[in-house]
Formats: C-alpha cells, structure tokens, sequence
C-alpha cells in the first residue's frame, strides 16, 4: 500500500473506507441475533456465522500485508466493496443457511480488504492517530443511526445485511480520490526494507487478538443478555446500543483532542483496566440501570483504546504494514469472539462468561502498556549509525538527500534530518581562537 496518501481527498476516502470496513464488527450483535430469528438456528449457530464472516475478514486483511502494494489502494478497495456489495447482499436476499454462510464470508473478505486499505493509507499520514479516531468516530455514528433504524424495519436477518452492503455502494465513488498504483507514493515515504520492531509488534499483534477475542465475545451475546437476562424489548435494547455508540462518538472526539498529551502507556492499560470492569458489570445486568450502565461506559471508553492501539501500530511503520497486520490480528480475534461468548454463556452462563473475559483483559493490559511505553514509534532510518545503546547517533554521509525527513511520530510535525559540517566548524572554532590569542588592533 502507498505509505503517503496526502490531500484532504484522500482521508476523507480512507475515512470512509475505514468506516465501511469496520461496520460489520460494529453491528455484530444486532446481525448474530438477527441471523438467529431470522433464520432458526440457535445461537451457537448464528454465532458460528458472524464468527466465519469476521474471519474472512482477517483472512483479507493479513494477504493484503504482504501483497497490497502490488495491487494499488485504489483497486484493493474497489475490489473489497465490490465483495461486500455482493456478499452481503446475497445473504440478505436468501434464507438458504448455506448461502447465507457464503455470502457472509464473500462479504467479510471485502470487509477485511477495505479495512486494510485504510488502515494503510492511516499509517501514512502525519498524525495516524488522530486519522484512526476520526475513522472510529464515523463508524460510530453511522452503527448508533443504524441502531436506532433497524428495529423499526421488517423482522428477518435482512436488514443488517442490506445496510451494510449499501454502505460499501455509498463509498465506492470515494475510491477514484486514492492512487491507483500502488508505486505513485509521495516524496519522502519510507523506503522498502525489513519490518521494523518485529518483538513489539509481534506482541501488539497477539496481545490485540486476545483483547478484541475478549471484547467481542462479551458484544457478540450483548443483544441476548439484554432481551433474556435483562428482561428488555428489542427497541429498548437497540436504544441503549445506540446511546453506547452515541458515548462512543464522545470518547473518540476527547480521544481525538488528547492526542499524544498522555502518551499512549496510560490510555491503553488504564482504559483496558475500566473495560474490563465494565464486561463484568454488563455480564452480570439483570435489569436496564446495570444494563445501560455497563453497555454505556464500556463502549465510551473501547474506541478511546482501540485508537491509540491503531495509532501505535501505525507508528511502528509508516507503509502500513504493522497497522494491517495488528489490524488483522484484531479482526480475527473479533472472528472468534461470538463462538467464544456463546459457548462459555452457554457453559458458565453469562456472568461466569464475564469472569473469564474481564480476567483475560487484565492479563493482556501489561504487555499492550509496556509496548506503548517502549516503542519509540520511530521506525529506524536507513544509514543511522547507533551507539551500544541502541539509540541513533547521527545519519551517515549522504543519506540525509535520500531520507529528507524523519517519519512522523504520533502528534509531532516532521522535523528535517541537517547534516552538520564538522570540518567548517573545526576551521571556524581555530580562526576565533587565534584572534582572541593576538594583541588587539586598537591599542
């Protein structure tokens, strides 16, 4: 993927790539409990789908790492909504379990391909993670409207479908404004070379997978734990959903307006420590208060999280490949979190569920914490000469024209790589001291 796409045209395109692609995870629950009804299956079942629909689009998301600079943002994204245009579509239109499957994994694959796309074009910008928290604030908002519309439509597993298969159809005229190739980048991209911080990114990657698997499986049951647990009607429980993204939208803007001030240490570990209280709260509702309560805060403070999860990954390297790969190791632990969450509610019950999952948040806050806290989120230059140490001492000769400039960190403008004249210093520090050294002119 191009590292660099610059222009307002080109986020707004990435933005709503983004949204499209994240979409899917959002409506999860409303689509498990729809494919439920809808269908007549149980809710392993309807589980199982949603889980091999968000599984398709990991599966997208970790080829297009290695091989999404071949083919171009422009024709990967168009590629990815095509396929979510007619998977999900598809599935909508028939009640055939086997082709709902089908389609739900056509259109995953499309939805973890747009996903990709943006995720590497946002690792391109100056600031990845104020990109991130505006693709999460938009996708937000448009799964908090559609929450508070799909009740009021016709019954049946169509509905969510549709809605997002159209929104992949409102997005594709977006596409014409990102390159075409994936060669056209901007002067001063990173250069191609091995992935950097491999150990960081790698525990990231894992540590991701865990907390979304953890997240996603308590959000997979949440629509059944408000209807049988909780005692609610499903327009109730559509419109404390739609508060929770409403809440959302508001963590994401504060997110958004922090920026880098706190680091990315204490956001992280601290506001996984809060989700995890809040999956124990929302486990354990038997009534609106507790329900609202835990659904509310929990979802104000996981788009806080998870953009500064994104923006560290992008901060890891500028093409974008630790972004996809960290990503996509997100959405396949979103794949199995309602199988997850449907077979510990199913053995536990929804409370000893909650147990399970806020224990495993806790576990993964550490290792996310201490990755955001020792990544520098600087990628190494080509050419940088490191003392023992590790930290980089100066760019060698000759290196300064090819790489005009450091890649941006989180929040901070990019500051230009000067080579300092040793020799013309040395000649300048000896003519000033022969001066002072002989008798003054004036005498």
């Amino acid at each position: 993927m191009s590292s660099r796409l610059r222009g307002s045209g080109a986020l707004v395109a990435l933005v709503a790539l983004f949204t499209a692609g994240y979409l899917a995870p959002y409506l999860l629950p409303t689509v498990v409990g729809r494919l439920a009804s809808g269908l007549g299956i149980g809710p392993s079942q309807a589980g199982l789908v949603g889980s091999v629909l968000l599984l398709g689009s990991s599966t997208a998301g970790f080829t297009l790492a290695a091989r999404g600079e071949r083919i171009g943002p422009r024709t990967a994204a168009r590629a990815g909504l095509l396929a979510m245009a007619i998977g999900y579509g598809s599935a909508a239109a028939t009640h055939a379990v086997p082709l709902v499957v089908a389609g739900a994994v056509l259109g995953g694959l499309g939805s973890g391909t747009a996903t990709a796309v943006a995720a590497a074009g946002i690792a391109g910008q100056r600031d990845p993670h104020r990109a991130s928290s505006l693709g999460l604030l938009t996708v937000s908002a448009t799964a908090g409207a559609l929450y508070l519309t799909l009740p009021h439509l016709s019954a049946g597993h169509a509905p969510p479908l549709l809605a997002i298969a159209c929104a992949a159809a409102l997005v594709w005229p977006l596409t014409g404004r990102l390159p075409g190739t994936g060669g056209r980048t901007a002067p001063g991209s990173a250069p191609t070379g091995p992935l950097p911080y491999r150990r960081a990114g790698a525990v990231l990657a894992g540590a991701i997978l865990c907390w979304s698997l953890a997240q996603n499986a308590l959000w997979g049951v949440s629509g059944r734990i408000g209807l049988t647990q909780a005692g609610l009607s499903e327009v109730t429980v559509g419109a404390v959903f739609a508060a929770a993204l409403g809440a959302g939208l508001a963590g994401v803007t504060a997110a958004g307006a922090l920026g880098s001030r706190l680091g990315r240490a204490v956001p992280i570990g601290v506001g996984t420590a809060v989700i995890a209280a809040c999956v124990l709260l929302s486990s354990a509702a038997e009534g609106l208060a507790s329900f609202a309560t835990g659904e509310i805060l929990w979802n104000a403070v996981y788009p806080v999280v998870l953009s500064y999860l994104l923006g560290l990954a992008a901060s890891l390297d500028p093409r974008g490949r630790w972004a996809v790969l960290v990503g996509s190791a997100s959405s396949l632990g979103v794949a199995c979190g309602p199988v997850v969450g449907s077979l510990l509610s199913e053995s536990a019950g929804y409370t000893g569920m909650g147990v399970v999952l806020c224990a495993l948040l806790l576990l993964v806050a550490a290792p996310m914490a201490a990755v955001a806290r020792h990544a520098s989120g600087r990628p190494p230059v080509p050419g940088s000469v490191r003392r023992r140490g590790g930290a980089p001492a100066a760019v060698l000769a000759g290196t300064a024209s090819a790489s005009s400039a450091l890649v941006p960190q989180m929040g901070a403008p990019e500051q230009p790589v000067t080579e300092f004249p040793v020799r013309t210093a040395r000649r300048r520090a000896a003519k000033s001291a022969f001066r002072l050294a002989r008798p003054s002119d004036r005498g």
